[in-house]
Formats: C-alpha cells, structure tokens, sequence
C-alpha cells in the first residue's frame, strides 16, 4: 500500500493483491464472527411485537468477541450483587445488536471497497469511518490474539510463531494511522 491521500472528496490508496488478501481475509473472519454471535440472539415475540431487537444476556466466551463485544457495565465489585449482574446482562441485551449491525457493516464495507485482486481503493468520508472502525476490529482481534502487551518488542524472533503475524499488526497500525491522518486533515 502506498499510504493514503485526498483526491476531491475522495481518499484513495492503492493495494496489492497480497495485501487486499490479507485485508479481505482478515475483515472477513471478523465479519465471521460477529455474523455467528449475531446469530446467537434469543427469539423473543416481544421484540418481535415492538420492533426491539434483543442479544444474548451474557459476554461471548471467546476472548477475541469479548474483545470486540465488552461488557456495557462493569461489575467492579469481587461479588457483585444479583441486581448487578442482572443490570450487566439487561444492558448486554440491549445493546449489543446495535454494536453488532455497526460492526458488520463496517466490515462489509472494506469487503465492497477494498478490490480482491488488488487495486485503487476511493472512499467517501462515510467509508473512510467505517474502514476505520474495520481496522480497528481487526487490530483489536489480532492483539487478542497475540496476546499482545505494552512491553512486548515490535520484532520477535523469527522462530516465534506470532512473528509473522505482529508483522500484519504493525502494517495494520501503518494502514490505519495514514488514513487517520488524510481523513483528519
């Protein structure tokens, strides 16, 4: 990738097929993910009646969707009450279909946008936020899984199974860093 730049109302970059794979592949597993725990939502005729869609009461197990899909309220106490959880779980329900439909139409929209075999990539400012929140999911995921920390070198040994992929990490960093720049110029 070349980094991005403004042309018109428009902010473009250009990617090689390696790294539209990469992008693609990457979004597209995240987009797996939330579209599974999307899936995972209760029935609920109530929701049916009013229009208000409800999600699972409780935190994903896996910790890369706990990652993605936080608790909306912190139990900060070491025994929370039951009102507490109960607040916790209400709260999850709640609003955790709306995060997931932001989510996913963000990923969706890289998957539009960002050619298969490489390419000019040209987003409106409204695509260019979405590519954002994308980039950042997937960032947020990789990190998980990682296991990434404040104090860990920005280069591991090459024998180091994570190598490879805290490569992708830092050139998802630069991705996200330049786009941030022309978007916010």
């Amino acid at each position: 990738m070349n980094g991005w730049r403004r042309r018109g109302d428009r902010l473009v970059a250009t990617v090689d097929r390696q790294e539209a794979a990469i992008l693609r592949g990457l979004v597209g597993q995240i987009l797996d993910m939330l579209e599974t725990r999307a899936a995972e939502a209760p029935e609920d005729e109530l929701a049916e009646l009013t229009g208000i869609r409800v999600g699972p009461p409780t935190a994903p197990e896996d910790p890369i969707l706990s990652r993605l899909l936080p608790d909306f309220h912190r139990l900060d106490r070491a025994s929370p009450t039951k009102q507490d959880r109960d607040s916790a779980a209400a709260l999850r329900s709640l609003h955790e279909p709306t995060l997931l439909d932001t989510k996913t139409g963000a990923a969706a929209a890289v998957l539009v946008t960002c050619p298969p075999d490489g390419g000019t990539i040209r987003l409106t400012s409204d695509q260019a936020e979405e590519w954002l929140a994308a980039l950042n999911d997937v960032r947020l995921a990789l990190g998980t899984a990682l296991d990434l920390t404040e104090d860990m070198p920005d280069e591991l040994p090459e024998d180091d199974p994570r190598s490879t992929h805290l490569s992708v990490y830092h050139w998802l960093t630069w991705v996200q860093e330049s786009l941030v720049a022309v978007v916010s110029a």
